[in-house]
């Protein structure tokens, strides 16, 4: 679980409760006209802009942002220069008996078939190329989703204060209800306001870091299944791995090598 998102939401959820209920009560905030509006435009907004499919699949892509498992490169660093010693020491065919153990990435496990199997490098980089490239405009319909909703919301708020807006000036005769009819009218924009920046914008921003994370994890290990391919040396597999790590994650592997 992403810690840092749910204390984000939270947090901010709650200085916008308390900065509400410190000068008024909650309830002046509450009109389910405006929620209408505001819910219900962005989600006709993103049908018109999106497949169907694409909209639904909504709640799997908000786990990522909440339950995706951390990246750690250094394990991928690691587990790759392993299997280097072993196809350097016993060849390149006895990897294959390392690979059922289930402890492997997916994505270089096969890779690591391909090569186990004798498939040209450019067919294997070009191969795991095309799955990356996959993996990358699929994050990004995601990602574009989220972007849209914090795009649409402010919108319908605007819309929804603008009726609000015509209703009050139908009934300028009377000038009490002006000021309640106000505050309602501009209650449909903190809708949207607050949707957009608390919740769409920063989820779409999350699943951008993700995207890039696992984008990283997925060249570092391309990078290594070529070099194993070539019958690199262990220690320049692990050189070569080393340009995607900053300074702390190298200083990890290099501190895990000189223990053997």
């Amino acid at each position: 679980m992403d810690i840092a998102t749910i204390i984000g939401i939270l947090m901010g959820a709650g200085l916008v409760v308390w900065a509400i209920a410190s000068k008024t009560s909650i309830a002046t905030f509450v009109d389910p006209a405006s929620v209408a509006i505001v819910l219900g435009g962005t989600s006709a907004a993103a049908l018109i802009a999106f497949p169907l499919g694409q909209v639904i699949k909504i709640m799997k892509v908000v786990k990522k942002a909440f339950f995706t498992r951390p990246v750690d490169p250094v394990r991928h660093v690691t587990s790759i220069v392993r299997l280097a010693e072993v196809a350097r020491r016993d060849g390149i065919l006895s990897l294959e008996s390392h690979l059922t153990d289930g402890t492997h990435d997916e994505f270089l496990v096969r890779g690591l078939r391909m090569a186990i199997d004798g498939q040209d490098p450019a067919v294997i980089e070009a191969a795991l190329d095309q799955e990356i490239e996959t993996l990358v405009e699929r994050h990004a319909k995601g990602k574009a989703l989220f972007d849209n909703i914090g795009k649409y919301a402010p919108a319908f708020g605007m819309i929804g204060t603008l009726i609000g807006l015509v209703i009050m000036l139908q009934n300028m005769d009377d000038a009490d209800a002006l000021g309640p009819a106000m505050a309602v009218a501009l209650i449909t924009t903190f809708y949207g306001a607050l949707i957009a920046n608390l919740f769409a914008m920063p989820i779409a921003d999350k699943l951008g870091v993700r995207s890039g994370q696992e984008l990283a994890i997925k060249l570092l290990i391309v990078r290594g299944i070529m070099s194993i391919q070539a019958g690199d040396n262990p220690r320049i597999v692990q050189q070569k791995l080393m340009a995607f790590l900053d300074n702390r994650q190298r200083a990890i592997v290099e501190t895990e090598s000189e223990r053997g």
